[in-house]
This record gives structure tokens, C-alpha cells and sequence, in this order.
């Protein structure tokens, strides 16, 4: 998994967390106001109900003081005392020996003392029948399962915070990797501000793909109307030389119109690469490494492959532009071009230039696949964009570029590219050639 995908994964888990917790917290604190509420409202003198055992109490126990010496009428009453209320009563003597007990006692609700005159007859206890009542935890498990209901519908509702959230960043994210046709897509339900964030983001989208659709078809117009005037330009430049003009000086202009031609192929080449219009089909490097020397005028001995055909998948226009660019370089950089060698690499295949040049000074080579970065091996020397573009080219293959001075003199530049490269740069359209 990637970084960005990690952390879009730990925002998206954290947050989901987040929510789930405060509302836990919330119901913990909500409970906790309430206790605290209903304790300032009910005073210093304590709560209604309180107040109501309180009367029962003094009523009761003034029922018992009356009847306490009269054994029967005392039976009597505790009698239908526990029948009417569906409690347990137990009376006790001065001492605390039970006199007589009607209904089971399980729980004491309420003890009090049987006085008269100031003088303790014996006391009063009214207690539950857990048989009838049941154990006092019977509320709290009910109260405990309401809590964990209210919160399991709080985590549900933190989800479905989380996940349109999740997907608004995902389609960020892949509008920043270069799918502008990413969109969000979010239920009628879901909307709010994060429906608001992503129709927002939806019509960004929708304007940079349109803009960049604009440029892709304005730059491979130009470029493309540019070699009109480069290719009359070479024949006016072949018909003066027919008739005797300055051989020199046409030499400079086909030097000049040359390098113009190639700085259009790299734009048209680096559009591809903007638009992701790539075409991965069945090549062989070898072949088109002898192409790129055919083209530059060099003999086929330079080309060095351990087979015959090195089999591989790539965009063979975007391939051979990285392997011309290659040849330029030694050509007119490296003080000619040695070898051309193409090695199978295990899932990689290796293209690497070897020139007879001075090679890289100190620290030259890390910069030398840097766009318009000067070589200063000779007075008119400079990279330009032809090797910037070879990195390019080799990381939309699945590979690296790479530049360094050979033993024995010269400089080594080459790159390397998936046999199988990642598609997901790929596109099934016809491309600009």
C-alpha cells in the first residue's frame, strides 16, 4: 500500500474513532448533566419521591406505635401492610430478634424504629420480593442496552460521515495522480457540505479536464503545423546547396532546423506524457534501439543485445523518442555514441548509451535528467529537455533513469522499463503520433 493510501486510510479510521467516541462521551456527559441537574433541582431538602417515603415513613410506623402492644392487631396489620404494597415486612423487637416476617425480604427498602414516648418498641423493615421485584440489576441492564443502542447508532451515523468524506479525498487524489475524469459520486442522501465539497470538486475536475483537453489539441496543432514551414525549409535549404550557395552555412541551418524538429518531437512527446496517452503494445526493444541508430545516420555494429529480439510491452512512439534522445545526447554531448545496448533485467529491460566523451564532473550526473540544466563540457552544450523527457518516458514504463561515468573514460546514460508496465496510464485511444 502506498503512503498516501496508509494516511488516507488512518484519516479515514481516526475520524470514524473520533465521532464514535464523542458520542459515547457525549451520552456519558449527557447522563451526568442530568443527574446533576435534577440534584440542584430538587434542593437541599432532597428529591419529591424523597420526601414521599419520608410521609410514609411517619405514617406507618405511627399505624405500628398504636398497635405494637396488641399483638394481634400488630400481626394484622403487618399482614395486609405486605399484601396491599406486594412487599415484604419484618418486624423486630427492642433487642433486634425478628418477631414476625409476611413476604420475602430480599432487599431492604426501608428500616425504621417503632418509638413511643421516646422509648424503642422494636422497628420496622419493608423489603422486595426478588421473586416479584426481581434483582435491582433489572434496570440497569435495560438502561445498559438503551446506551449501547443509542452509541451502535451513533457509529453508524459517524460512518456515513466518514465514508463520503473518504471518497471526496480518494477523488482528489486521483485528480492529482492525472484522472481527470474522476468524479465523485455521492447519493441524493448524502449532502450538506460534504455534497457541497463535492459538487465543488466535481466542476473543478470538469473545468482542468476541459482546459487541458484544449492545450493537448493547441500544443499537437502547433507542433504539428511547425514541421510544415522545418520540412520547406530543408528542401529550400537542399536547392540552394544544388546551386552552389555557401555549403557552410546550409550545413548550420539543416544543424539548426534539426534541433527544432527534435525540441518538436519532445513537446509532442511530453503531451503524451501530461495526458497520459499512452499506448502499451507488444515491442522489441532491440528493434527499436536499431531504429533510433538508423535515424541518426549510425552504423547497426554499435547495437549491442544478448538476443535477437528482447520482447517487452511499451509505447513504441514515446520508447523510440526516449531512444533518439539517448543518440542525440552521446552525438552531440558525449563526443559520439560508442554503443547502443539493450540487456534483459529480469522484469526490466535495460538501454543504456555509452559515449566517448570527458564525462560527468563531480555531482553532474544526479542533475543531468534535470529540464534545461547546462552541461558545461562544451560552449554550446546543454540538455535541454531530451534527457528530462527520457526520465519521464522511463517512469510512465515502471522504470528509473540513470547517468555515470564509465571506467576507462566516457559517460554511460540509460534507463530502464517494465517488461509488463503498469496500465494505469494507458489509454485506448488513438494517441498523437
Amino acid at each position: 500500500m502506498k503512503a498516501y493510501d496508509r494516511v488516507s486510510c488512518f484519516i479515514r479510521a481516526s475520524l470514524h474513532r473520533r465521532l464514535f467516541t464523542y458520542s459515547g462521551l457525549g451520552l456519558l456527559l449527557t447522563f451526568m448533566t442530568f443527574m446533576a441537574v435534577t440534584r440542584l433541582v430538587d434542593g437541599p431538602e432532597g428529591a419529591p419521591w424523597r420526601k414521599e417515603m419520608q410521609r410514609v415513613h411517619a405514617f406507618t410506623t405511627g399505624r405500628f406505635v398504636a398497635a405494637w402492644n396488641d399483638p394481634v392487631a400488630r400481626e394484622e396489620l403487618a399482614a395486609a401492610l405486605a399484601r396491599d404494597m406486594e412487599l415484604g415486612v419484618v418486624l423486630r423487637d427492642a433487642g433486634g430478634a425478628v418477631i414476625s416476617a409476611h413476604g420475602g425480604c430480599d432487599h431492604s427498602l426501608l428500616r425504621a424504629p417503632v418509638r413511643q414516648d421516646g422509648q424503642v418498641l422494636g422497628s420496622l423493615e419493608v423489603c422486595a420480593d426478588k421473586t416479584r421485584w426481581g434483582s435491582p440489576f433489572r434496570y440497569a441492564v435495560p438502561f445498559l442496552l438503551a446506551v449501547l443502542v443509542l452509541w451502535a447508532l451513533s457509529g453508524t451515523v459517524a460512518r456515513r460521515l466518514a465514508r463520503p468524506l473518504q471518497e471526496v479525498a480518494q477523488v482528489a487524489r486521483e485528480i492529482g495522480a492525472g484522472n481527470l475524469q474522476s468524479r465523485a459520486q455521492l447519493s441524493a442522501g448524502q449532502s450538506g457540505e460534504v455534497g457541497a465539497l463535492a459538487v465543488i470538486i466535481n466542476e473543478m475536475a470538469a473545468k482542468i479536464e476541459k482546459q487541458m483537453a484544449d492545450q493537448r489539441q493547441l500544443l499537437a496543432a502547433v507542433s504539428h503545423e511547425l514541421r510544415t514551414p522545418l520540412a520547406r525549409i530543408r528542401i529550400l535549404t537542399e536547392l540552394a546547396r544544388d546551386k552552389g550557395v555557401d555549403q557552410r552555412g546550409m550545413d548550420e541551418i539543416d544543424r539548426e532546423v534539426g534541433e527544432l524538429d527534435g525540441l518538436v518531437g519532445d513537446l509532442l512527446a511530453n503531451s503524451r506524457l501530461e495526458f497520459t496517452a499512452l499506448t502499451f503494445r507488444p515491442q522489441d526493444g532491440a528493434l527499436l534501439a536499431a531504429r533510433a541508430l538508423e535515424r541518426a545516420g549510425l552504423e547497426a555494429t554499435l547495437l549491442h543485445a544478448p538476443d535477437a529480439t528482447v520482447a517487452l510491452e511499451a509505447d513504441a512512439t514515446l520508447l523510440s523518442r526516449a531512444l533518439q534522445n539517448l543518440v542525440d545526447n552521446a552525438q552531440g554531448h558525449g563526443g559520439g555514441l560508442t554503443a547502443m545496448k539493450v540487456t534483459p533485467q529480469g522484469d526490466h529491460v535495460a538501454f543504456e548509451a555509452e559515449d566517448a566523451g570527458p564525462g560527468f564532473k563531480d555531482g553532474e550526473g544526479a542533475r543531468a535528467f534535470e529540464a534545461f540544466y547546462h552541461n558545461g563540457a562544451n560552449g554550446h552544450g546543454t540538455l535541454g529537455l531530451g534527457l528530462a523527457l527520457v526520465q519521464r518516458i522511463a517512469k510512465a514504463h515502471g522504470g528509473e533513469a540513470y547517468a555515470r561515468n564509465r571506467e576507462g573514460g566516457g559517460a554511460l546514460v540509460g534507463f530502464t522499463v517494465m517488461v509488463h508496465p503498469p496500465k494505469k496510464n494507458a489509454a485506448a485511444s488513438t494517441t498523437v503520433a
